[in-house]
């Protein structure tokens, strides 16, 4: 991976929860345009290393650079900044997350949950709202078109009037993915995103991850416990165990590690053959 198509580099990332050390001395890249995992055991620090990117944490130590037009931006001064900090802030900045347990307004019809995510592009001018100039029906009609493009693309375009609520569990999932989407990230992080499905469900979510990439230029980085998924869409794989990066490479690569095997297996196949032989 060249220095010029790296889109987020985590440096000598660390997270403590008082005497509870969560992370330690992380490092990784993702390339611009790719499909990147963050797998490990239950416990490992993958969600934590998600929280600390998309700024629900403030790391302790190391540092996250995000790359923008010409520069790069440090994650972690804009959490520090008292003016400017927090998740809305990266949020701004093209970061996107879904969650591990879905984070709909289900009270909301579909059409409006990614109406709502694209309030921070519309005029916010309270007279321009007040009296609806065009400069805010324009932005509103635009945020309109948008969120119907992206239902298109993930295949609810026909439940956009349908409260988010009663939507099947896999059709909730999609919503969350476009939800993300209509903000036009340059990242978008999804934290276990097959939970919960079925195996024909997850082939589709495989496909759309891949559409996603392919069709839109996301870049996309998962948590996911389904190493089927995992193993078949990931150009690059970073494997956590307690804390820290233990293997990272391709699907083939980090399948191979011992390292990873120990950890997910709790056993040395080296030492077992010894001791049988």
């Amino acid at each position: 991976m060249t220095a010029c198509n790296k889109l987020l580099t985590v440096h000598n990332l660390g997270m403590r929860f008082g005497g509870i050390q969560a992370l330690a001395e992380v490092d990784f890249s993702i390339a611009a345009g790719s499909i990147s995992a963050l797998i490990g055991p239950n416990g490992a620090g993958k969600t934590t290393v998600f929280n600390c990117i998309t700024g629900f944490y403030p790391p302790s130590t190391g540092s996250m650079q995000l790359a923008l037009e010409g520069r790069s931006q440090d994650l972690g001064q804009l959490l520090s900044s008292p003016l400017f900090g927090g998740s809305h802030r990266i949020a701004r900045i093209g970061i996107a997350r879904t969650f591990q347990n879905i984070r709909l307004f289900r009270e909301m019809t579909v059409l409006e949950n990614l109406l709502v995510a694209q309030h921070h592009q519309l005029n916010h001018n309270l007279l321009a709202g007040f009296f609806r100039t065009r400069a805010y029906r324009s932005a509103e009609h635009a945020a309109i078109d948008n969120a119907i493009g992206w239902l298109e693309v993930v295949g609810l375009r026909d439940c956009a009037n349908r409260l988010a609520g009663t939507l099947p569990y896999g059709h909730q999932r999609r919503l969350e993915i476009a939800r993300a989407m209509c903000t036009k990230p340059r990242l978008i992080c999804l934290d276990e995103p097959a939970a919960g499905l079925n195996p024909h469900e997850t082939e589709e979510l495989a496909a759309l991850i891949r559409q996603l990439r392919q069709e839109h230029a996301a870049t996309v980085l998962l948590i996911e416990h389904d190493m089927g998924l995992v193993m078949g869409i990931s150009d690059h794989i970073v494997v956590l165990d307690h804390g820290k990066v233990i293997a990272m490479g391709t699907a083939q690569a980090v399948a191979s590690s011992p390292a990873v095997i120990l950890a997910y297996l709790g056993v040395d196949e080296s030492q077992n053959t010894e001791a049988s032989v």
